[in-house]
């Protein structure tokens, strides 16, 4: 598995496995490829915007680390990093997202950030249980959330 960043050519496998998680009833954000350049590839905001691909050059996942802003729709303090992970149905639980994180962790490092939040939907108890596994701590629950925090050293 090799982790690069995202680039412009990928918002279109990115966005059809999206989909196939809105499917599943894992989503609920938009899936298109104008989302995945805008909210994902080319924030604003990014730190990093690292994809997982396989020995096929496959897209296996996704994750978005972003520095928090005054207006992120989060209620994150400002400067935390702020993170979301997306990992295509067929390659869950095969160690795709840990082999994100630890390229996000160390742009974390890099970027200066001393938190990373993770915020959650409460009925996906697959994302709750990833987070947990990498580190993550619940700090707050605002109403049908889970907010992790990663304590970045």
């Amino acid at each position: 598995m090799k982790v690069r960043q995202a680039v412009e050519k990928d918002a279109f496998e990115i966005s059809g496995f999206l989909e196939d998680l809105k499917s599943l009833g894992k989503r609920s954000l938009p899936c298109d490829q104008d989302y995945v350049r805008s909210h994902y590839i080319d924030h604003i905001d990014n730190i990093r915007c690292s994809v997982a691909e396989d020995e096929n050059g496959e897209i296996l996942g996704l994750q978005i680390l972003k520095v928090a802003s005054e207006t992120n729709p989060y209620g994150v303090p400002v400067g935390w990093g702020i993170i979301g992970t997306h990992v295509r149905p067929s390659a869950a639980r095969h160690g795709v997202g840990k082999t994100l994180f630890a390229a996000s962790r160390e742009a974390a490092k890099s970027a200066g950030l001393k938190k990373i939040d993770a915020t959650i939907g409460d009925n996906n108890p697959d994302a709750l249980a990833y987070y947990e596994a990498v580190g993550f701590r619940t700090y707050r629950t605002p109403d049908g959330k889970v907010c992790k925090c990663f304590e970045v050293s």
